[in-house]
């Protein structure tokens, strides 16, 4: 798998990371890959501009430390930071009728967390303190009782389907609903969209 790849253009060059490969795998590609274009820069200042893999604030300074090293440009990231609960962009707006999607086969359990570029459809369960967020859309073939964040670079648009949802919250885009837990609160074949900037829940 290529975890690093280099898009060389006439005002700036692209490193793009592979979004499921691990962080430390990506820093050993890219030191290779480094070399090579240092070769070509010579008295050259053309910014970098990193995309693709979502990183923490941590990970953003080693990789342009890193990258600064061997080339000492201007460095900037095209990706929020953390595709996570606190930081999302403001809202736009995106049609996700057809979107790139990725499939996950099992239940997450507690502590196990999920982050898409797209959709994604998982085949289980989403137990309670697992997380899964996509940027589009998001559909559990099973019972969502985690947090299911769709839409999350803001997204309103984008739609979570649960089997069973059975969560205290859930969030598309920057809007949150909170859910009370209960027996009688459980409903089946879920379809939640926004709608008047409230989260609607439907069924299918």
């Amino acid at each position: 798998m290529r975890m690093v790849s280099i898009n060389l253009r006439k005002n700036e060059n692209v490193i793009k990371l592979e979004e499921s490969a691990p962080y430390d795998e990506i820093l050993t590609e890219l030191e290779i890959k480094l070399v090579e274009l240092k070769k070509l820069y010579q008295d050259e200042t053309t910014p970098i501009r990193v995309i693709g893999k979502t990183l923490n604030k941590e990970e953003k300074i080693k990789l342009q430390e890193i990258i600064r090293n061997y080339i000492d440009v201007e460095v900037s990231f095209e990706m929020q930071k953390g595709l996570g609960l606190s930081s999302i962009v403001k809202p736009f707006s995106k049609e996700t009728d057809i979107s790139e999607t990725r499939f996950y086969k099992g239940s997450l359990r507690s502590g196990q967390k999920i982050e898409v570029e797209g959709s994604i459809i998982i085949f289980g369960d989403v137990n309670s303190g697992a997380e899964v967020m996509a940027t589009e859309n998001i559909v559990i073939l099973g019972t969502l009782r985690g947090l299911a964040h769709a839409g999350a670079r803001g997204n309103v648009k984008a739609t979570i389907v649960a089997e069973t949802l059975d969560t205290v919250q859930l969030r598309i885009a920057n809007i949150i609903k909170e859910l009370v837990r209960s027996e009688s609160t459980v409903k089946k074949h879920v379809y939640i969209t926004v709608d008047n900037n409230k989260i609607k829940i439907g069924n299918y």
